[in-house]
């Protein structure tokens, strides 16, 4: 995935800062520094240098820079248009176009020869306007999309509408990102989180891209400014997988060995659990064996559990438990998915691929 950071030039972060964060995302091995080009009232010409050295800073460390720009920034910035060889000149590979411009200026843009890829607005596009960008002949093929953030506190999307416009978008074959908050928010608007879903508005900025990704969108961008911890993390997500936290509830080595794969979804739904395609078939090329733990344990809602050698011939079936089921000998209980990520659970649909992070 390419991830990345986000900076709002004109919001009183002090130049090193935004140096130091661009240079600890590249070391973290994100590909993405996501830019608010301003619409407030600013001194012109600090903005102008705070831009300079934060475009330049990001062609040092080869981020990727996605610039929203509306009609106001462009006033703002007096640029009397959007020439693509201007900012590829500036470094800026991407151009987010807010409200504020038309079907025909948006197809106009989807056809230079720069390589500048146009975004859209993912929260405000409609069929209309994807019927209008076909008519005027739009270049799909250098189209993205990206939600929005909302600062202010209820004012964030709905896991529903976030779905909504995202599979509209993957229809048109357009990849979508969006922003989960950061812990940092010293710098930005009342210290709010710059979130696009408001459930995520004081989630865990890992936890909440895993839900982004387990709801595919396919890039993901720190709204705040992030800590090493959270660079991190969004350096290591992965769109491969739903990827869930669980808690190990053993210690046995041929058990966590078995779990550590990445697992896919049997296309037949049971009821009361995610089951496994792999679980059996990987023990028996193994050639290793699941002795039944010692008294049997309760499955709770999120408990993981492999069947033993009491099981067979289902020896090594890995599954997530739905409901709370009743002790089994023929199942060993091996870990338990945290409360907070359960809700992830949903989200492993038939042929989808999951995997764990654990932790004792």
């Amino acid at each position: 995935m390419e991830n990345g950071i986000s900076l709002y030039p004109g919001q009183g972060i002090p130049w090193d800062e935004s140096t130091a964060m661009i240079e600890a995302a590249a070391t973290s091995k994100l590909k993405r520094l996501f830019i608010s080009l301003p619409e407030y009232d600013c001194d012109l010409g600090d903005i102008k240098g705070e831009l300079s050295v934060i475009l330049q800073t990001a062609r040092q460390h080869n981020l990727e820079v996605i610039a929203n720009v509306t009609p106001y920034a462009m006033e703002r910035l007096e640029l009397r248009e959007l020439s693509p060889s201007l900012l590829r000149m500036w470094g800026i590979k991407k151009l987010r176009l807010a409200e504020g411009f038309s079907p025909e200026e948006i197809a106009r843009l989807s056809q230079n020869r720069q390589g500048i890829r146009i975004v859209l607005n993912a929260s405000t596009v409609t069929h209309k306007l994807l019927a209008a960008l076909m008519e005027y002949k739009a270049n799909f093929q250098q189209i993205e999309a990206l939600h929005n953030f909302y600062p202010r506190r209820g004012t964030g999307l709905s896991e529903d509408f976030l779905l909504q416009k995202t599979l509209l978008l993957h229809k048109a074959g357009i990849r979508v990102g969006a922003f989960v908050p950061g812990k940092n928010r010293q710098h930005s608007l009342r210290a709010s989180s710059y979130t696009t879903l408001e459930n995520h508005r004081d989630e865990d900025a890992f936890l909440a891209a895993r839900h982004l990704v387990a709801l595919g969108i396919d890039m993901v961008f720190i709204g705040n400014l992030p800590d090493k911890d959270e660079l991190s993390a969004l350096a290591g997500l992965s769109d491969q997988a739903v990827t869930i936290r669980a808690q190990w509830q053993t210690d046995n080595p041929i058990e966590r060995e078995h779990l550590s794969r990445v697992f896919t979804s049997r296309q037949d739904v049971a009821q009361n659990a995610v089951r496994a395609v792999e679980g059996p078939s990987l023990l028996q090329e193994s050639g290793l064996h699941i002795e039944p733990q010692t008294a049997p344990r309760q499955r709770p809602l999120g408990a993981i559990t492999i069947d033993n050698d009491n099981n067979l011939p289902y020896t090594g079936e890995v599954e997530i438990c739905r409901i709370a089921q009743a002790a089994d000998d023929g199942v060993n209980v091996v870990a338990q998915i945290d409360a907070k990520e359960c809700n992830l659970i949903e989200y492993i649909s038939p042929g989808r691929k999951f995997s764990f992070i654990f932790h004792d």
